[in-house]
């Protein structure tokens, strides 16, 4: 456990909490097969510096309740599972890149604050819907991410390694330390705003287009420089880590006691979050975060009910803390404004923050058989959600997508026209299909103008 001499402690009470979860058969979980290694990998993790700090995570709950009023907007984007070989300098700073450039079309084209996270430096566990995955007649367990095990079909690669726990620990600091370098050290200025763009420059509309937003930021900053506007705020921004808290046991050993309170925080990141498959309000997922102190989320799939939020909300939020919970909605496209308006009207929770995933609901099977999802379907749900708050009365907060910096050819559609024979182009992701960087602006630009005109 990391300490500081003289601070508050936990009671005996919180301690015992934090270990409740193993007696509720925790769901999408590795299966060890040396549990002496597993507790060793374990250990060393205990003695690890957090990886965020309770103060930050604070901040961040701040910030989100301002999303909750419409007083911000939360943009959270990265990758569907992060990879270790993917933690490399250009491709997290290319990732950063495209969360900046959307956050700008948001904030100049939508007025309005944007708040900042990256699915990374964390989002290297995946839920699976079966144990085990068949070629060839060769059966192997499934892959779970990388701080699982690999994603090479083999015996060896797919058994389940808890060192590679430490391995995820490893590069979730690299990769903070990067980004907390491209965030306050001059990369993130907004006078700068141009250079975001190189690299990416084509003559597709988007990049073009976004060319034109950053021209007239770029005006308007040199005329409030010219009226003595002091611009020593935009030369950083605050940019916060989430991943899907999916193996309880690297998130139990990353929990810390905060020094001033005595509370227990998760450090593996500063926002948490339960997906679909692990939200069952008695299981071991929502008791363990409703014992810690950071931001959270919960994915709501179409099958949710009010109850279901409402219960949700009572066990996770009882106090009804601002900026606390975020129910993260993904109903899909055909059943968006069928489902969300009627779970809106009957879950009065003012303080809850509603956000959209509309990559997740809308996950089909190509012809030639890749994994996608069709960009015109992502964006109707992205107006459906805005659509259903406009007709409950509610505030839209957010956006919660996968998505990346390179010029993948994952998703059809969009701009670039992606068809199905597009796709062998550069299809690269080892589980769910993501935004490239130029379908993620033009979501930026669409997202902007719902924002204006809601």
């Amino acid at each position: 456990m990391f300490t500081a001499a003289g601070t508050v402690k936990a009671s005996q009470e919180t301690l015992d909490g934090l270990e409740r979860w193993r007696e509720l058969n925790p769901l999408q979980q590795p299966t060890y097969l040396d549990a002496a290694e597993l507790e060793e990998a374990l250990a060393e993790l205990r003695q690890q510096p957090p990886l965020i700090f309770a103060g930050e995570a604070d901040v961040l709950t701040q910030h989100i309740a301002k999303a909750s009023r419409g007083e911000a907007f939360i943009l959270a984007g990265g990758d569907c599972a992060e990879t270790f070989a993917d933690a490399t300098a250009d491709q997290i700073s290319r990732r950063v890149q495209t969360i900046l450039q959307m956050a700008a079309i948001l904030t100049y084209g939508g007025s309005v604050p944007v708040v900042k996270m990256g699915r990374m430096a964390g989002q290297f566990a995946k839920p699976r819907s079966a144990e085990t995955e068949t070629r060839d007649g060769v059966t192997l367990p499934s892959y779970r991410g990388d701080i699982v095990n690999s994603h090479e079909f083999t015996e060896e690669a797919r058994r389940h390694d808890p060192r590679r726990l430490l391995e995820a620990y490893n590069t979730s600091a690299s990769t903070l330390n990067l980004i907390r370098a491209f965030t306050t050290g001059g990369f993130a200025d907004l006078r700068f705003v141009h250079q975001w763009n190189r690299g990416f420059l084509s003559a597709n509309e988007n990049y073009m287009r976004y060319e034109r937003t950053a021209a007239e930021i770029d005006r308007a900053l040199k005329f409030m420089e010219a009226c003595g506007a002091d611009f020593q705020n935009l030369r950083s921004v605050e940019f916060f880590a989430a991943h899907e808290a999916l193996l309880l046991e690297y998130e139990r050993a990353l929990t810390r006691i905060d020094s001033r309170t005595g509370e227990p925080y998760g450090t593996s990141g500063h926002f948490l979050w339960i997906g679909e498959r692990t939200r069952d309000i008695d299981g071991a997922h929502v008791d363990f975060l409703s014992r810690v102190k950071n931001p959270i989320g919960v994915k709501l799939g179409p099958t949710a009910t009010a109850d279901d939020a409402l219960r949700l909300a009572e066990k996770l939020d009882p106090h009804g803390t601002p900026g606390r919970l975020t129910f993260i909605t993904r109903m899909g496209a055909e059943t968006v404004r069928e489902r969300l308006p009627k779970l809106l009207a009957s879950v009065d929770l003012p303080h809850v923050t509603w956000v959209c995933d509309p990559m997740h609901g809308n996950t089909i099977t190509s012809s030639n058989g890749f994994k996608t999802r069709r960009f015109e379907d992502v964006m109707s749900e992205v107006s459906g959600f805005f659509d259903a708050h406009a007709e409950a009365g509610t505030i839209p907060g957010g956006l919660h997508m996968e998505l990346t910096g390179d010029d993948v050819t994952e998703v059809m559609g969009g701009g670039a026209e992606i068809d199905e024979e597009g796709l062998r182009r550069r299809y690269e992701t080892r589980v769910d299909p993501r935004l490239n960087h130029d379908q993620s602006l033009e979501m930026a630009f669409q997202v902007a103008e719902y924002l204006t005109s809601h």
